[in-house]
């Protein structure tokens, strides 16, 4: 199986069709139609009735991206007829907002079991698990649950502030405990790390700011919420030439110093040592 990448994860409601039908033209990595806060209440049902037909359509082509629903809340009404439906209809991925403990986990996954015994799902091809982690709670507990089946999570800040009775500002001063946390506890739990979304869409130096920033904390990606998103994610969470031109040469460097039994050594006016031989492993892992 392909590893997958996240770098860039657009979203769009599923009961806005026209949307959805650009889902892919930007080439994103992963596609997630929403059935949680961009559909109003009385709409849950037809977004998730348009988000099977979809999840057929955006997944055929050759080559297409990761196709993720976003379900409701593990505590709303909707959650197990929308995890039903999902599973059933062979999707990629489910993205679950706002879990905040283990209790919010097991359900989850009973949820998922139940549905998977009532289809003719082929067996292992169960679908990724993406924790939302968008509360005080959900943030303060993430190393709790997040290695407890997860492929990736991301950090929500809209939500998250508005649950610490906070303001939301364009520095980020107010989530920065909480963005890098999270990063800290997807790292240590295995998971892949997804960053904050950036409201004002025409902003593309915020956005481009913000991917850099949450590169630098160690996220894998950025979630996107407009196609011209996209391109800026995958830049910024992408190496350029330059970078991987450097990463090969710092480790051939190494290579050669460890072979005459020497631990750390000058390269290009800069020490070189493990730390810095495993960031460009990292560097080279990325573009496989």
């Amino acid at each position: 199986m392909t590893a997958i990448r996240w770098r860039s994860v657009l979203f769009a409601p599923a009961n806005q069709p026209a949307l959805v039908a650009k889902l892919s033209r930007s080439a994103p990595d992963v596609v997630v139609l929403d059935l949680e806060d961009a559909v109003p209440a009385p709409n849950k049902g037809e977004a998730r009735a348009a988000a099977i037909d979809a999840i057929v359509t955006l997944g055929a082509p050759e080559g297409a991206p990761l196709v993720a629903v976003r379900v409701n809340s593990v505590r709303t009404s909707w959650f197990d007829d929308d995890v039903s439906a999902v599973v059933a209809a062979g999707v990629g991925a489910i993205v679950v907002p706002k879990l905040e403990s283990i209790d919010d986990v097991r359900r989850l996954h009973a949820a998922v079991t139940a549905a998977g015994a009532t289809t003719t799902r082929a067996p292992g091809a169960t679908p990724l698990l993406v924790a939302g982690i968008e509360t005080a709670r959900g943030v303060a507990d993430a190393r709790t649950y997040l290695a407890d089946g997860f492929a990736a999570c991301y950090f929500g800040a809209e939500d998250y502030v508005a649950d610490m009775g906070g303001e939301r500002t364009s520095s980020n001063d107010e989530v920065r405990f909480a963005r890098g946390y999270v990063a800290l506890a997807a790292r240590v739990c295995g998971v892949a790390a997804l960053d904050i979304v950036t409201a004002d869409i025409a902003d593309a130096e915020r956005f481009a700011r913000e991917a850099t920033e949450a590169r630098a904390l160690g996220y894998a990606g950025k979630l996107c919420i407009h196609p011209r998103q996209v391109a800026l994610a995958r830049d910024a969470f992408t190496p350029t030439e330059q970078q991987v031109d450097r990463a090969r040469r710092v480790l051939a460097a190494w290579a050669e110093a460890n072979a005459r039994g020497v631990g750390a050594i000058a390269f290009e006016g800069q020490l070189i040592d493990e730390p810095m031989a495993t960031r460009a492993r990292a560097v080279l892992s990325s573009i496989d």
